[in-house]
This record gives C-alpha cells, structure tokens and sequence, in this order.
C-alpha cells in the first residue's frame, strides 16, 4: 500500500469490520458488468446505488472519473486535461483507458456499472475490445424505456423553492396554492432543464445519439428493456428479476 494510502491503524474497528463484513459477502455474488442507458428523468440515478449495494459493482460515471484523473495527474489524466485547456474533446480511447484504470481497484471486482458512457457506437467498439483485452464482456444493457409524453409530464412539472430545496409536482405533489411554497408563501421556479423547451432537445439528442447504441448491443442480445414509467420499487423489483 502505497503511504499517499489512507492508514489503516487509523480506521475505526467499526468500518474495518462492516467493510470485512460487506467484503465476505460480496465474495459470493457473481460478477456483473452493466451499462444503464436511459433519458433524463427516467430513474437511473435512483436505481444505480440500488443495483451497486445489491450485487457489490462499482459506479462508473465517466465524467466524475476524468475529473478525478484530472486532479490526480495520472498520465491519462494529463492527457484529458491537455485536451480540456484547448477546448476539445476528451478521445474515446482516453475515456476507456481511464475505465481501464478503475477497473483495477478492489471496489470493482464483482464487476461495473456505466452510466453515461457508451454514447456512440464507436465507444462502445473500443469499450468491447478493451474488455476483451482483460477476459471479460458487457453482460447486460438495461434500457430504462420510457414514452417522451410520461417524461415530459414527469419532469416539466417539477417546480422547486430555490430557499429551502423543497420540490413540488403539478400533479403529483402539487402546491396547496398553484405556484407557492406551503411553508413561506413564497413563489416557487422551475429549474431551466425542466422546462418542455430544454426537455424535448435533450430527449431528441438523447434519442440521435444512444438509439444506435442499443440497437447495437440488441444484435448481441444483452439488451433487457425495463418498464421505466412504474413506480421505482417496481423498477427495482425488474431489475433483480433479470439479474438474479
């Protein structure tokens, strides 16, 4: 262990017992290796830590590994941060090396979850070979399919106290008065990526972008389309029905 580590002898016995504890149960679950696609507001953030504690996979997010990378300076992360300073994009090969890296850590044994990432069938290629190079393969695609109309209802509806964080819905937790926090009587706003202009050009890119992206791993026949517009505990309740 490197001394840039944390240092053992200073962890309480509590944490280093429940992360023994956690390790020896992981141990038995069978590895994983997921990719979550879905649109905005179709309820993979919610099920994401859900999936993670259930079958021990680490969370990729590649945009919060590059900065990480990026503040460590790790080869690849100076790279990326050459490539940010000039305004372009990070490379796909990058991105996957960097996925590459983390998948090297103790936390990601039993296996992955990605989200946001593949984009492009060009990155899902590169993330193929790559996984590949290291013996393993995508398992399974879950394709949080939901109809544009449900979404729309769901998000541009979302008005929000900017004071106190407290979140409102037209319909289904709507306001004792149209507009107005209960609490302070004050008016209420709705966040600018809420609003049907923002929604629908976020939903057509989404659409552009990541259809190819299922079609192509559909031809491989590890897509699962869970119904996205239940409720989340029957979200939840799907998914551990095509992972078990």
């Amino acid at each position: 262990m490197s001394t840039s580590s944390v240092n053992l002898e200073d962890v309480p016995s509590e944490s280093l017992m429940s992360e023994l504890l956690r390790r020896m149960r992981c141990s038995s679950k069978p590895d994983k290796r997921l990719i979550l696609i879905g649109p905005p507001g179709s309820g993979k953030g919610t099920q994401s830590p859900i999936i993670k504690d259930e079958y021990c996979l680490c969370h990729l997010a590649t945009g919060d590994m590059l900065r990480a990378a990026v503040a460590a300076k790790t080869p690849l992360g100076i790279k990326a941060k050459e490539a940010m300073d000039k305004g372009e994009l990070v490379s796909d090969d990058l991105v996957v090396g960097i996925i590459d890296e983390a998948l090297k850590k103790p936390s990601c044994q039993k296996g992955f979850i990605l989200d946001g990432f593949p984009r492009t069938v060009v990155q899902a290629e590169k993330l193929d070979v790559m996984l590949q190079n290291r013996g393993t393969k995508v398992d399974k695609v879950l394709n949080f399919a939901i109809d544009d109309a449900i979404l729309e209802e769901r998000i541009t509806g979302r008005w929000i106290h900017p004071a106190s964080g407290r979140s409102y819905h037209t319909k289904f937790a709507p306001p004792k008065a149209p507009g107005i926090d209960d609490v302070t009587g004050e008016p209420l706003i709705q966040r600018k990526d809420d609003t049907a202009a923002v929604l629908k050009s976020r939903l057509e890119a989404f659409h552009r972008q990541t259809e190819p992206v299922i079609d192509y791993y559909a031809k491989k026949g590890n897509v699962v389309n869970l119904p996205a517009e239940k409720p989340p505990q029957a979200v939840t309740a799907e998914v551990k029905k095509v992972l078990s």
